[in-house]
């Protein structure tokens, strides 16, 4: 492996290591390779982070072994990274707290990446100046197919979701999941409440169509798509839009048109890497927001 490279990045100075690492086996994607792309993915995916508690999924034998959550950041983070202490509902680990890291900032997002996590997690909420946190300013409803359902049906739910959120005078956007679902987000000015809305839109559209699911049993999925509208639970956090996914390709969990929603037929047709990504950020800029998509 390469020795450590010491580099500048916007007044901060970060040490990388091992940067010919091969992070994604199958195609030798290289930790290198993962530090550009968060690099140069960084203008329109900040925005997007920016006081959000952070949750990372590490994986630093690579895509092809064994990752594991991080929400704590860790000890030795660099005193200019933005951390606020939060109580930690639901910790597995028995704490009290948890530091969370803000990824406010590029030298933040690459030292993340240097780490070698992938995945990038956070939730609809973000902290105040004072590191309070702030009524959830999304609602998301994370779609996942039951096989021999695949993102197409995925797409035709995302699609009744959208109609059905215009009705409420609510507008959308959309992004895949990286690996096989699609997750519409919706700017939130309505306070708390997302998951009780989020719940009862679900079970409407279960109650109209067969092939909806608002039930999480493994036994309920089977052919169906399950919208999962627990996401919203202030708990829990989702894939941040521009994130890598671990898998066998350096897919992106990416945002796209509704057209594309409309005209997905096959699989694999919302399918993204590293690179399409870039080169779609090139040509349309970020597709993550109501209206522009």
């Amino acid at each position: 492996m390469t020795a450590n490279v010491r580099v500048r990045v916007d007044g901060r100075d970060l040490a990388l290591s091992n940067l010919d690492k091969v992070l994604y086996p199958d195609t030798g994607f290289t930790k290198a390779e993962v530090i550009d792309y968060y690099a140069r993915i960084a203008p329109v995916m900040l925005p997007h982070l920016r006081d959000r508690p952070l949750t990372v999924t590490r994986y630093p034998d690579g895509a092809g072994g064994e990752g594991f959550y991080e929400k704590n950041a860790p000890a030795h983070t660099p005193d200019w990274v933005r951390t606020v202490t939060l109580p930690a509902k639901g910790s597995t680990k028995q704490r009290d707290r948890i530091d969370f890291a803000l990824v406010n900032d590029l030298p933040t997002l690459v030292y993340y990446a240097n780490l070698a996590a992938l995945e990038i997690h956070v939730p609809m909420w973000r902290v105040g100046a004072d590191g309070t946190p702030l009524p959830p300013d999304t609602l998301v409803f994370d779609l996942d197919p039951g096989a021999p359902a695949t993102i197409v049906d995925c797409c035709r739910v995302a699609l009744l979701l959208r109609d059905a959120l215009a009705g409420d005078g609510l507008t959308g956007c959309v992004k895949t999941s990286g690996k096989k679902g699609i997750q519409v987000y919706v700017p939130w000015e309505r306070g708390h409440g997302t998951a009780e809305y989020a719940r009862r839109l679900a079970r409407t559209l279960e109650a109209e169509h067969p092939f909806v699911t608002s039930v999480m049993a493994k036994r309920a999925r089977p052919g169906k798509v399950f919208i999962d509208w627990s996401q919203n639970n202030p708990a829990k956090t989702t894939i941040a839009p521009y994130s890598l996914r671990a898998g066998r390709l350096p897919t992106v969990s990416t945002p796209v048109r509704w057209a594309e929603v409309e005209a997905c037929d096959s699989p694999d047709a919302l399918t993204f890497t590293a690179s399409d990504v870039l080169e779609r950020v090139a040509e349309h800029g970020d597709l993550f927001q109501p209206g522009r998509a």
